[in-house]
């Protein structure tokens, strides 16, 4: 009988992580990775300012489902096949240590992305697993409602027994139209993970400044996130910025960006224990100036340019101070309006909201419903996260899964 043949398009975290679970699956298999750029393992290697952001600390599996504002339930019975805690010991067998950050980040213990790039290149060749680059692929052979091969841009086709799709989140619709030609269903791309610009602003001039918990939603919608927020030369971002923008990112999509946010910089502080607050530090401290003693732990800066927006000049003491300008201080410090107008690219990690439509995959195997012989795994289908690592977790379970099955499905019809 001849050699069973996988393809996996795509030559990122999920295709190497799906190329390397058939290969240790069924190690007869012959599979190929086909990537449309000239090198691999692009966004592994700049990810995390360099680091890689390999997983997040988050070993129940219930709980990891919630950092998805897309797929969450999707993955739950995913996780039980491979979840955080697994990715850690995969690497750890390999000779790939990973540290925990306070914040639950897992990187490398050498803090360099291309130890994780050359453990999952050194599989590979391990494997016997063939990597072919600056090899795109025009469309997939279909016969009789199985997949049978693939053609490439070039003109070249082969033939294949499993396809793995694992092309990555496009940020253009039109990226997909190879796909939703096979009758799959689309769900437009449009971005996640990004900061939030806000052009004129006074609040600018403090780029550096942050808060450790602060609570930033969106005017006339119920869309809010906490966490740390960072004012940067352009705008805001930080967690509390990042989470937003990836819950929210199908209705910031629709409002072309331009928006009313809306910052508690005191977190989950509310309008009267704010009050309550100032009134007490003004019945026992009279006589200081207002502006030069931060109350609620915030930043000297930050309080002083809350102050000023106040209408509360620098020389003014609480004593002083009328309902007006107490009332308006409050105002800035549980609801400072701001308005945003654009986005900016968040630089450690480049996320999609969109893609295949899940309720057209297994969710056991990662097998298309549509198309027998064809699997997804990673940013092409409808799956995104919060920051922290939980992008790539997708893309190590969803490659694992798909992998996997591709090499059952093919072992059990040679034995």
């Amino acid at each position: 009988m001849s050699q069973k043949r996988i393809v996996v398009v795509g030559g990122g975290a999920a295709g190497f992580f799906g190329a390397i679970s058939a290969g240790n699956y069924f190690p007869e298999a012959e599979v190929t990775i086909l990537e449309k750029n000239r090198t691999v393992l692009n966004k592994v290697r700049i990810s995390g300012g360099g680091r890689c952001n390999v997983t997040h600390a988050c070993f129940d599996n219930k709980k990891l489902a919630k950092f998805y504002p897309r797929g969450g339930n999707f993955l739950r019975p995913l996780f039980n096949q491979f979840n955080a805690e697994d990715t850690v010991q995969w690497f750890e067998n390999l000779g790939v240590k990973l540290k925990e950050e306070a914040d639950g980040r897992m990187f490398p213990v050498t803090d360099h992305s291309e130890t994780i790039a050359s453990c999952l290149e050194e599989q590979t060749r391990k494997l016997k697993i063939r990597v072919q680059t600056s090899a795109g692929v025009k469309s997939l052979i279909i016969a009789e409602g199985k997949v049978t091969g693939l053609e490439l841009l070039s003109g070249e086709k082969l033939s294949a027994d499993n396809v793995l799709i694992t092309t990555g989140g496009n940020p253009q619709a039109s990226g997909y139209d190879w796909l939703s030609s096979l009758g799959h269903g689309i769900l437009s791309p449009v971005p996640s993970l990004f900061t939030f610009n806000v052009p004129g602003s006074v609040f600018v001039q403090l780029a550096g400044v942050s808060v450790p918990e602060a609570t930033a939603r969106i005017a006339g919608r119920k869309l809010s996130q906490s966490g740390a927020l960072l004012i940067t030369h352009w705008g805001f971002s930080g967690p509390a910025i990042l989470k937003l923008s990836a819950w929210a990112a199908r209705e910031l999509a629709e409002m072309d960006y331009k928006f009313s946010l809306l910052i508690n910089w005191l977190g989950e502080t509310s309008e009267n224990e704010a009050k309550e607050t100032i009134a007490q530090v003004k019945k026992d401290h009279p006589k200081k100036l207002i502006a030069s003693n931060p109350l609620f732990n915030l930043p000297s800066r930050l309080w002083k340019l809350l102050c000023s927006v106040s209408e509360i000049e620098d020389n003014l003491r609480w004593i002083d101070i009328s309902n007006k300008q107490g009332n308006k201080l409050t105002e800035n410090l549980i609801n400072c309006q701001h308005n945003v107008n654009g986005k900016s690219t968040f630089k450690e990690e480049f996320v999609t909201c969109g893609g295949i439509d899940l309720n057209e995959i297994n969710p056991q195997t990662m097998e298309s419903k549509l198309i027998s012989g064809l699997y997804f795994a990673g940013e092409v289908v409808d799956i995104d996260a919060v920051t922290g690592g939980f992008n790539f977790q997708a893309a190590w379970t969803t490659g694992f899964v798909a992998g996997k099955n591709m090499a059952l499905s093919l072992s059990s019809s040679v034995s």
